[in-house]
């Protein structure tokens, strides 16, 4: 066979996708392969509701809607997880059934950017600075990452400082010519929702702290108009109250699929996007160089899909002139790597595999946040906001969405978010405390239909950033490539009282918040975690039992192999020649609070790298021919 595509691509998530469109953009011919179809010429309803009825595309485009996206049978991958080995501590997570606790991934065009929450937040600088002292490489540091950031950015949520950029100033470090389109969306309904806005007022008054933080807080809200984006808040000591940017357009979804199609279409010589097709195997030649990809052509092959097909695939090969790239994510770029030989031998062993190159950081360090809820009922059956609210096609607030694309769909649900730290100790701000008109409290099978039932509720999300926890691990279940993985968080295991604490901390802070809303007689009961939590022990053991992330990262990081590392600075696997990976697995330790940014940046970083490299590659040809 020859090889007809420069780089295959394996993934269109927020880095293959950014990845594959960036590398064709630029004149390369790439393949990108995607397991799942299109998540707007799919069929699918969502579990717990009228599963026959088809909620797609609306469940892509509109933004409330993307707790149904994530249960949406088109588009579903369900990891079923542990957080403990212990299966009785595990046992007492409401959450968890009997084949662990849900995970929901997105087998898709556009991978998890087609499901989530659309958050996108620039991570810590010094998220950045970690990994260039550890690879001792500048092209990591703060500044140069930044530059990035604003490549990928069209920021739309500023637009006084937008006009000001167009004439040479710069005062946000925005991107406001990027191609990802960034918005923020405050409903002048939720403006003019009593309630609401009582929530705003009283948050905002406990979240200003002692006189001196006052005084910092203010001048920070003065400076960036409360957007977290902005350069004077992305310091890394800043906190206090902000809104949430959402990657959307006019008030719909957008994602890696949208900058996959647009370069598709704009080059279709150059990005070749082959969907359905579920990589199998890295073909290694000889010297350990990635020559291409082996893989099954077929519609719901993984076993993680909501429905997976009986179907054998049809199986297909691809080859690579220059190097492969595995951007599946933090479970699936591991499990891809193993099959094919790449890892612990001794994990390899057990299920018949040929150890190629021993890497025992494969599928090690992942990581996650930690998070949990406050629940409260509402002194009142419904928000007046959400008094139209049917979370369906069609509904008055549909209707104004469609037409106007604005209003309360127009939102992912999040009122505001609080940055604070846990402790004076913490040298990073390391909790994000998020309102949320509804009553949420996790994943499981059929949240999102218990959601759509809840319209007076008003859930605080409490986040851990920045945790300390590196023991999960993603291992073989069997050699099958369609077999999902073990997946083992091993929740509190490394720096387990640090981060518990901290979420301890996070807990008290919004209920704290919440107190005079109670004292108002606005919240009629605490639901979750109850009157009878109340000490830290307590509250303690109440988020051992509860917590759960949707952040996995870290599973094949940066790093020297003695220290468990799988890359090296520019990505490369250790080991092999003209492998590479772009997603949120290359990360030594899990950044910011939301991951998506991160790993669009890294979509970014891997093409710059890769790009540099065939330039050098080629002025040294020519040096060499004298052309």
């Amino acid at each position: 066979m020859s090889a007809d595509h420069d780089y295959i691509v394996v993934g269109s998530g927020a880095g293959g996708g950014t990845l594959a469109a960036r590398l064709a953009e630029s004149g390369m011919r790439v393949l990108l392969l995607e397991a799942g179809g299109d998540p707007r010429s799919q069929h699918g309803g969502v579990r717990g509701m009228d599963e026959a009825a088809n909620r797609l595309p609306d469940d892509y485009d509109v933004p409330a809607f993307h707790p149904f996206a994530t249960e949406n049978a088109a588009i579903r991958w369900d990891f079923m997880v542990n957080h403990y080995a212990d299966k009785d501590t595990q046992a007492r997570d409401t959450k968890a059934g009997p084949d662990g606790v849900l995970y929901p991934r997105a087998g898709t065009l556009g991978g998890c950017t087609a499901h989530n929450a659309m958050i996108f937040m620039y991570p810590h600088n010094a998220d950045w600075q970690g990994i260039a002292d550890l690879t001792g490489d500048d092209g990591w540091s703060p500044k140069a990452m930044h530059k990035i950031f604003r490549r990928l950015e069209n920021c739309r949520h500023r637009p006084v400082q937008r006009v000001l950029h167009s004439l040479g100033i710069d005062r946000t470090g925005h991107g406001f010519d990027g191609w990802l389109t960034t918005e923020k969306a405050i409903p002048r309904a939720a403006v003019r929702d009593d309630d609401i806005m009582d929530v705003l007022r009283n948050s905002l008054r406990e979240s200003w702290g002692s006189a001196p933080e006052f005084i910092r807080r203010l001048r920070w809200l003065a400076n960036s108009a409360a957007d977290p984006n902005d350069r004077d808040r992305i310091g890394d000591d800043a906190v206090g109250m902000v809104y949430t940017p959402l990657t959307t357009q006019n008030g719909v979804r957008v994602g890696a699929r949208e900058r996959v199609l647009d370069v598709a279409k704009r080059y279709p010589d150059r990005l070749t996007v082959e969907l359905d097709a579920l990589a199998t195997r890295v073909l290694l030649d000889d010297g350990n160089r990635a020559i291409g990809v082996e893989y099954l052509k077929g519609e719901w092959l993984y076993r993680a899909h909501a429905a997976p097909s009986n179907a054998p695939g049809e199986p297909k090969q691809a080859l690579a002139k220059r190097e492969v790239i595995l951007a599946g994510g933090a479970f699936n770029t591991p499990q891809l790597l193993m099959l094919s030989g790449i890892g612990d031998p001794t994990a390899l062993a057990p299920h018949g595999i040929t150890p190629r190159v021993a890497l025992p950081g494969v599928g090690r360090s992942l990581q996650d946040r930690y998070e949990v809820a406050v629940v409260n009922r509402m002194a009142f059956d419904c928000w007046d906001s959400m008094k139209a609210c049917r979370f369906a096609k069609g509904d008055a607030l549909w209707r104004q969405w469609q037409t106007r694309g604005d209003g309360m769909y127009a939102t992912n649900g999040a009122a505001l978010g609080i940055i604070r730290k846990s402790s004076d100790a913490q040298i990073l701000p390391d909790l994000f405390c998020m309102a949320l008109l509804g009553r949420f409290s996790g994943y499981y099978p059929g949240y999102a239909a218990d959601l759509s039932q809840s319209h007076n509720h008003l859930s605080w999300a409490v986040l851990k950033a920045h945790t300390q926890n590196r023991a999960g691990r993603v291992t073989l279940a069997s050699a099958d490539p369609r077999d999902p993985p073990v997946i083992d968080f091993n929740y509190f295991a490394d720096g387990g009282e640090e981060d518990l604490s901290a979420v301890v901390e996070g807990v008290k802070f919004v209920r704290k918040l919440c107190q005079p809303l109670h004292d108002a007689g606005r919240i009629a009961a605490e639901e979750i975690p109850g009157p009878d939590v109340q000490t830290d022990a307590e509250i303690a053991q109440f988020v051992r039992d509860n917590c759960w992330g949707h952040h996995a990262s870290c599973s094949c990081p940066i790093g020297p192999t003695d220290q468990g590392g799988v890359l090296d600075s520019r990505l490369r696997v250790h080991g092999t020649k003209g492998l590479r990976v772009a997603d949120a697995s290359v990360f030594p330790r899990i950044p910011g609070f939301f991951i998506a940014s991160a790993t669009y940046m890294i979509g970014e970083k891997a093409a710059e790298v890769l790009l540099a490299e065939a330039q050098s590659h080629t002025q040294t040809e020519k040096v060499q021919y004298g052309t």
